[in-house]
């Protein structure tokens, strides 16, 4: 049992990160009611994807990150199309999570956000150098804490929402929250890392992965929510910012803790599967493996080239396209060639592949067109 835990704990903690604290900001612009079809579309489309990629998992032995997926069912294209893909939302997550957790630690604690940024840095990528123990141990501990700084964020601000902020269903806005949705629901990073947690113990691996993904849905859903529902029109990109202004300072704590936790238990799986990406299906030695997937994020946060908002949105129109797309594919080559029996098996449907890759084309054209 404890190691199904740990193992949805992966998936759950990969998923909510920084993304989280942009969705209010999005949902507001598109309207409360149009936010929550965006959020519940893409959290079913994630959902059927996450449960193909763990049969594509299963049915393949060894140890392998997306990439070497990609490369066994697709081929050297497959697999030069998904390093990109996963790499621009692992730097993109890691990015993000480095700016965003000194301006957390900031607003609390006051000081250089810079320096906050290079601490947090430095104790989480030792956590990630030795390894997946190490990262699951975490995870378990940080999730119930992540529980209970939620509960507590929906009792100090239900009474303060107004009604008429939820309001809202516009169709022709279901696009605007696209990019950072999809960014904070990704965390296919995760699955290969879940196989690795449950070696003995596969055939819960489809409950796992189910709850893995039913749980950061519902928190997003109440977190937008409380945010829009307090703030309205005001909501902030980074949504604490503007809640802490609204409820006063001990929400600014609250708030901050918040995202302390959760950017935490994000950086530390995907800096993690970034590492396991060039050492696994790249075969570069453990310690340079660890250092290109920690020092070039840290690299790029430092050199002020981009923003929160913008790295998140970026990040999840550029990897949930490519990886999205990937594994409906895979999924059917893995089908034919996989190597393994897998524990649980989907059904074939043409007609669901393709509205998957029909959304997530349609999501990137939009995207980029809004740049301009």
């Amino acid at each position: 049992m404890k190691k199904t835990l740990e193992a949805t704990a992966l998936l759950v903690g990969t998923i909510i990160g920084a993304g989280i604290f942009g969705i209010p900001y999005v949902i507001a612009k598109a309207g409360f009611l149009t936010g929550l079809v965006t959020i519940g579309m893409l959290g079913a489309v994630l959902i059927v994807l996450y449960l193909y990629l763990g049969e594509v998992v299963l049915r393949t032995k060894g140890n392998h990150q997306l990439t070497g997926y990609a490369e066994k069912y697709l081929g050297k294209t497959g697999k030069t199309i998904m390093s990109v893909s996963m790499l621009a939302g692992i730097f993109g997550a890691l990015i993000a999570y480095i700016l965003g957790m000194g301006q957390s630690l900031n607003a609390v604690f006051g000081g250089n956000p810079w320096i906050y940024s290079l601490l947090f840095f430095a104790g989480f990528a030792v956590a990630i150098y030795f390894g997946i123990k190490t990262v699951a141990k975490i995870e378990f501990w940080i999730l119930p804490a992540l529980v209970v700084v939620i509960v507590l964020f929906a009792i100090f601000s239900f009474n303060k929402i107004d009604i008429m902020n939820l309001s809202g269903f516009y169709p022709y806005n279901l696009f605007i929250p696209y990019g950072v949705i999809l960014f904070a629901l990704l965390g296919g990073a995760a699955i290969p890392e879940m196989r690795q947690h449950l070696r003995f113990e596969c055939r819960k691996f489809r409950k796992s992965l189910f709850i893995g993904m039913i749980i950061p849905i519902a928190v997003y859903a109440l977190f937008a929510l409380i945010v829009v529902g307090v703030t309205g029109i005001g909501t902030t990109e980074i949504a604490t910012i503007g809640l802490g202004k609204a409820l006063g300072y001990h929400m600014i704590i609250l708030g901050n803790l918040f995202a302390v936790f959760t950017m935490g238990t994000s950086f530390l799986t995907l800096g993690l599967a970034g590492k396991q990406m060039f050492n696994y299906d790249y075969k570069i030695n453990h310690f340079l493996s660890w250092f290109l997937a920690m020092f070039i994020p840290l690299t790029i946060a430092l050199s002020g080239l981009t923003s929160f908002i913008k790295a998140i949105g970026i990040a999840g129109t550029i990897a949930g396209a490519g990886e999205g797309i990937l594994i409906v594919l895979m999924h059917r080559k893995a089908k034919k060639l996989g190597d393994r029996k897998p524990e649980y098996k989907i059904k074939t449907n043409y007609v669901i592949y393709s509205i998957v890759i029909a959304l997530f084309i349609i999501g990137t054209v939009w995207f980029i067109w809004s740049l301009f």
